[in-house]
């Protein structure tokens, strides 16, 4: 029996394991929409339950943060040979993809933990991401590209800087020059 304690968590690795199945089933099928919208769910849930029942920890925003990586990152093994976007969105991406890495770097160096912040902009690019699928069916690849990886870039560029100007590690921090916790 899991303890109420240990939810959060577990709805993260869940999460960790709904998106490397992924990698197996008929993109777009209606399985993985249906393993798609389980990893959308625990990702709202984990932080939810956390926050409820008084058990946020370091470990569970981590792995909180490492789940939110692997799913993304399963996203763009599944759907970039699908869709086979130009050489600037792919370009784009990339960029992204190396101002994140650069803000876990420095806030590991700094902090000697991994640093993935919830901001409003990294929750904000969460739900983008997880629109995906849907957006990309009414507006297509690049209107939906622009939209995703505009937020993205934002949001990476805003936790690097927090991560470079922040004197602690504040997870919860929900925009740049607001260094106190959010509760939220």
């Amino acid at each position: 029996m899991v303890q109420i304690k240990h939810i959060p968590n577990t709805l993260s690795v869940l999460r960790i394991l709904c998106s490397l199945l992924l990698i197996v089933v008929q993109p777009l099928s209606a399985l993985f929409f249906g393993i798609y919208v389980v990893c959308g769910a625990s990702d709202v849930l984990d932080g939810y339950v956390a926050r409820k029942t008084n058990s946020s920890s370091s470990l569970g925003a981590s792995i909180d943060g490492v789940a939110d990586t692997i799913f993304i990152a399963v996203l763009l093994v599944v759907f970039l040979p699908i869709l086979l976007p130009s050489l600037w969105i792919i370009c784009w991406i990339a960029a992204v993809a190396l101002v994140r890495l650069g803000s876990l770097l420095a806030g590991f160096v700094k902090y000697r933990a991994l640093s993935f912040l919830h901001t409003y902009a990294n929750k904000a690019t969460g739900l983008a991401l997880f629109s995906f699928p849907f957006l990309y069916s009414v507006f297509g690849l690049t209107a939906t590209a622009v939209v995703i990886c505009g937020l993205a870039s934002y949001s990476a560029i805003e936790e690097l800087m927090i991560n470079l100007t922040s004197k602690e590690l504040l997870r919860d921090v929900t925009r740049i020059g607001y260094f106190s916790r959010s509760g939220e």
